[in-house]
């Protein structure tokens, strides 16, 4: 009996220890399953939020900088209407530069009024001589103005005739005005890097004041300033400041609506279909930008001592060379000053 008690004992003993190991075992097991979870699960948790707000945050911001781009440059857009000057293709500027003499004479002046006349007391002024010293033809206008953009193409036409273009960018007139995006040239030097036309006979001088693009506040950018001499000249001839304004050696000038043809002509017509009917005398297009053109040739001539003889000396200039003769402008811009009150009066009835 007493062995027995001792290995009931004994046994007892061993099984305690073995219940002890059991729990101790489960204690650790519970410890080493539950750490990896325990210790990062509240700053993971946290910092996981975070990261999603702060996503959030950054696509709403994104969102936010799209739709006032958008806005942006919508309104800019709206604004704008008239497309960046480029430069016109090589068959553009063949088209324009070499109009078949045949058809300028056959045109001659047709309907259109002359764009110019004899400054009145012209003998006061001295003639007005170029960079190279030879007789200045000087534009001075605006790539927005429409009666500009009209003009522009008799001026290639007639100086063609007497010198080179090299280039010309082509643009429109503003998409606000009145005859909107009219097609056109700019004379604006900076877009030509250099001269873009040469003469041995005359010296042309290009002055566009202001851009066809209205800033936020309406505004067209200034592009060109006349200088201090040239302002002077618009002083004298022009007091007004209406444009385009052209002075052909101080002996023939003309500024604003009086002159050529309406840019109403050249409505819904691309660049590239006015050099194109430049070869059709039929046209009326034609007519008026050649007929313009031959004016602003008699003048030229006037002043280069009829040279070249090739363009000078043609029964149709001559025959033009002596209308001019017989209008006058008057030194203190008279006639101009009426032209700009017609010109403010069609601009009201057009708006």
């Amino acid at each position: 009996m007493a062995k027995s008690k001792q290995q009931s004992a004994a046994q007892r003993r061993e099984k305690q220890r073995q219940q002890r190991q059991q729990r101790q075992q489960r204690l650790e097991g519970v410890q080493t399953t539950s750490q990896p979870v325990k210790r990062p699960s509240g700053p993971r948790m946290r910092r996981r939020g975070w990261d999603q707000r702060y996503m959030v945050g950054i696509v709403l911001l994104l969102l936010a900088v799209v739709i006032v781009a958008y806005i942006f440059l919508s309104r800019l857009s709206s604004q704008a209407g008239a497309p960046a000057p480029t430069p016109v293709s090589s068959q553009v500027l063949h088209a324009v530069t070499h109009v078949d003499p045949n058809i300028l004479a056959a045109v001659g002046t047709d309907s259109v009024q002359s764009p110019v006349k004899l400054v009145s007391g012209s003998g006061s002024l001295p003639p007005l001589t170029g960079p190279t010293s030879k007789p200045e033809f000087l534009y001075v206008g605006a790539e927005y103005c429409p009666y500009c953009a009209a003009e522009r193409w008799s001026m290639v036409v007639a100086l063609s005739r007497f010198g080179t273009f090299s280039q010309l960018y082509q643009t429109t007139s503003s998409a606000s005005d009145v005859y909107p995006s009219t097609p056109t040239f700019s004379f604006y030097s900076k877009l030509y890097k250099g001269p873009f036309y040469t003469s041995q006979y005359i010296d042309f001088v290009a002055v566009e004041e202001l851009g066809n693009v209205p800033d936020s506040s309406g505004n067209y950018p200034t592009l060109q300033t006349p200088t201090t001499q040239q302002q002077q000249l618009l002083s004298t001839l022009d007091p007004t400041g209406n444009i385009p304004f052209v002075d052909i050696g101080n002996k023939f000038a003309g500024a604003g609506l009086g002159q050529g043809f309406s840019p109403q002509d050249l409505a819904n017509m691309q660049v590239s279909d006015i050099a194109n009917n430049l070869s059709k005398p039929s046209s009326t297009v034609t007519q008026h930008i050649l007929g313009t053109a031959n004016y602003l040739t008699a003048a030229i001539c006037n002043v280069t001592q009829q040279q070249p003889a090739s363009v000078c000396s043609t029964s149709a200039i001559q025959k033009i060379e002596q209308t001019l003769n017989k209008s006058a402008l008057n030194a203190n811009g008279t006639q101009i000053a009426l032209a700009v009150s017609l010109e403010a009066a069609l601009r009201r009835e057009m708006l």
